[in-house]
């Protein structure tokens, strides 16, 4: 059948920007296209007027606030342009299912198609810059230009298997003409349309592939933006289309609810509130004193474990973060859920930002699982757990939540408006891949927040980069001497582990730390334990999230108790565990790694230095997680001490180290220049979040946000064919991997 020479009719006869229940007959309102893009541009309009000058200091940007604020708006303006077609008006109405007759192509890549159409009338828009917005219109459902995290460079896609050869475009609608008149009456566009071509209401499959979308990337190619500009505004036509959808749903003064959001911003009484809370009756000491009084903008604090670091990062936050919120963020989501419960819950007004939270705080409150990605996660709920830190005064985060804004990571690409107004934490430095401290770089390059960043150990090869991207004095206040030189460790070498030293630990009452390499091997050690009668706990990653915490919770409470007690754990002891033990047992390991297990060994100092013994790595397993040569520089730094051993030796030993390391330079939001899509912030790593297939009939009647229950991270090996569930996650198939509750997952011999 050919094509039709006019536009498809519509029922109810207005354009819809948004569906609802398929027996609906109330159609006004943000439902349709008009008031959908007021209620966004007016969202916009209120983060920018209520962030004002903070935005252009935070970012440094070369623009006045007028041209920051009406390019903002042109860019909420066109932003839904693209659903004026007859494939997304269908959709809406439920006349189209998307799944069998997918749309030709997407409606913010139409919007781009559209806008360019009206190009000179829209250059006009007075103070704005047109290419700006028009990118940022294009991406705001981050897909423009990659997919799978990859750069394709495409202006969209155009699906095959539509059922159809065109697209309608409803341009003389009467409600098109309303949207219009909109920009004459909102934007000050001129009152009169004069293109030098007619533009036509049906466009081919071929027209588009070959023509609209060539024009537009043949335009972009040759476009230098200010990538800075570019990213804010982007980030606020994101973060102002999440809040203006939402407020369409309910009855809300949106610039008042906006204002009273960000304006909740720390005092001085805040911070002393936190401070006070945690030192008791001891006074801060000089280091922690220091943190304030000699900080800079940037500043880098280096002491070990134990120091009492995040208590001198509040007093910091005094001088640096009043009138701003504060982003505490740590490497991985055990670490900041402990750092939230320890020091802000129930002080000041805060919130616990990663993708587990509510989990966390639901099952004890922690685990240790990196914070990769959101692509699994339900991007409504995202979006609602991100608007809890708009309002927040602390938000306690993984540093994804904030330096995956550089690669255009969901959350904090909602979280914007928060981090646009706020100073940095940014703890564990020391453990960042060159992907991770890549993006830390950027950061400091491009944002110009107070920022601390705190470390047991800096190389100077980092201290350098740092000092580099800064370009301004960067001060580095180091930790208590009087505490870093206590004699804490002494060090022994072992072939195999030696049991009669554990069993006589916990003989007299002691705490044992055991730390594996592997999950299988620290299942072992547990057995083994077991057999010998100790009291013995383990904890792993690859549990499911919600016996995780629990087995997570058992170790920190056990450690608290006074009866003995022996822990066997894996790398997620490094960081997430906030224990002191009396005997360190553990395989070797890199360095940094090593010093971070030590750093849980006499953790309350005692007095006197105690035990570390260190045993190697079984051979065949020497590749995952070490290489043989992070293997021997571990064994180095073993054999290197005979005596005892304090911190401040460890943290000189490792900085000496000649360390070649290529930090990330390449970043999608300030990078890609019109593209906009989610790309990993971090290295790959070893495993992949996965359910287990024996959980199928559970899982099949939860909700989304349940579902982070039931994950367990496995290794990435063997996973061709393996089922995915309809939220991304992979199903592990119940022939590969058992599970017990005690255990954990494990691999099944085949």
């Amino acid at each position: 059948m050919p094509p039709k020479s006019t536009v498809p009719q519509l029922e109810p006869d207005i354009l819809l920007a948004k569906s609802s229940a398929p027996e609906a007959t109330d159609w006004q309102g943000a439902y349709h296209l008009v008031g959908h893009t007021a209620s966004v541009v007016r969202s916009v309009t209120s983060l920018v007027d209520c962030l004002g000058d903070r935005l252009i200091q935070q970012f440094g940007l070369n623009c006045d606030f007028k041209t920051l604020r009406a390019t903002a708006r042109l860019g909420a303006y066109l932003h839904d342009w693209g659903k004026a077609n007859n494939h997304f008006q269908m959709m809406v109405r439920h006349k189209r299912d998307p799944i069998r007759e997918p749309q030709l192509i997407r409606h913010e890549i139409a919007s781009v198609l559209l806008a360019w159409e009206f190009r000179e009338w829209l250059h006009q828009c007075p103070n704005a810059d047109f290419m700006v917005a028009l990118a940022a219109a294009g991406g705001h459902h981050l897909k423009l230009g990659g997919k799978q995290g990859k750069d394709t460079s495409e202006l969209g896609e155009v699906r095959e298997g539509t059922g159809d050869i065109c697209l309608y475009w409803y341009i003389h609608h009467p409600y098109f003409r309303k949207l219009i008149r909109y920009g004459v009456k909102s934007l000050g566009l001129p009152n009169q349309i004069q293109l030098p071509r007619a533009i036509p209401e049906r466009w081919g499959v071929g027209a588009i592939k070959r023509e609209k979308r060539q024009a537009i990337l043949d335009e972009f190619a040759k476009w230098e933006p200010d990538t800075t500009l570019l990213a804010v505004i982007k980030a606020l036509l994101i973060a102002g289309d999440s809040i203006g959808s939402a407020s369409a749903q309910v009855s809300i003064d949106i610039y008042k609810w906006i204002k009273d959001e960000l304006d909740a911003t720390l005092t001085e009484t805040d911070l002393q509130k936190v401070i006070d809370a945690r030192r008791g009756e001891h006074p801060l000491r000089q280091f922690q004193i220091d943190l304030k009084e000699k900080s800079t903008r940037v500043t880098m604090a280096r002491a070990g474990c134990g120091t009492g670091k995040t208590l001198g990062a509040y007093n910091w936050a005094q001088k640096h973060a009043i009138g701003r919120k504060l982003f505490f963020c740590y490497p991985t989501t055990g670490t900041s859920t402990e750092g939230f419960l320890d020091y802000v819950q129930d002080e000041v007004e805060s919130v616990l930002l990663h993708s587990r939270s509510e989990v966390d705080l639901e099952l004890a409150k922690t685990g240790e699982e990196v914070d990769n990605g959101d692509e699994t996660v339900n991007e409504t709920a995202q979006k609602l757990n991100s608007f809890k830190a708009w309002g927040a005064k602390v938000s306690i985060c993984t540093v994804d939540t904030v330096l995956g804004l550089l690669q255009c990571n969901r959350r904090p690409m909602y979280c914007f408006p928060a981090i646009a107004n706020a100073a940095f934490v940014f703890d564990e430095v020391h453990c960042y891949d060159d992907a991770l401290f890549g993006a830390l770089l950027r950061f400091l390059k491009v944002v110009k927040a107070p920022v601390l960043l705190m470390s047991a150990s800096f190389l100077p090869t980092q201290v350098e980069a740092i000092r580099a991207a800064v370009s301004d004095r960067v001060e580095i206040i180091k930790g208590p001497q009087d505490i870093e030189e206590k004699p804490r460790y002494r060090f022994h070498e072992r072939q195999t582990p030696d049991w009669e030293r554990v069993q006589q630990e916990l003989a007299n009452g002691g705490k044992v730390l055991w730390v594996c390499n592997q999950v299988n091997t620290a299942i072992g050690i547990y057995e083994h334990a077991k057999g010998l009668g100790l009291n013995v706990l383990l904890y792993h990653s690859r549990f499911r999230y919600s016996d995780r915490v629990k087995h997570h919770r058992a170790v920190v409470d056990g450690f608290k108790q006074d009866a003995p007690v022996l822990a066997v754990t894996t790398q997620v002891a490094e960081m997430s565990l906030d224990l002191s033990a009396t005997l360190l047992v553990t395989q070797n390991a890199d360095p940094a790694g090593l010093i971070q297990r030590l750093g849980r060994l006499n953790r309350q100092y005692c007095s006197h230095a105690l035990d570390a013994m260190f045993y190697p790595e079984d051979e065949k397993m020497i590749g995952f997680p070490y290489s043989q040569e992070e293997l021997d520089t571990g064994l180095a730094l073993v054999q290197t001490f005979t005596d005892e051993v304090n911190q401040a030796q460890l943290a000189a030993w490792l900085e000496q180290l000649k360390v070649l390391s290529k930090p990330k330079e390449h970043f999608v939001l300030l990078d890609g220049k019109w593209r906009s899509y989610p790309a990993p912030l971090r290295e790959a790593g070893y495993t992949v979040t996965a359910l287990l297939e024996q959980d199928k009939a559970t899982i099949a009647t939860l909700q989304s946000s349940d579902l982070p229950r039931y994950t367990v991270p496995l290794p990435t090996k063997n996973i061709k064919g393996w089922e995915r569930h309809k939220k991304g996650y992979l199903i592990a198939p119940a022939n590969q991997w058992g599970y017990s509750a005690e255990l954990g997952a494990f691999e099944l011999r085949r």
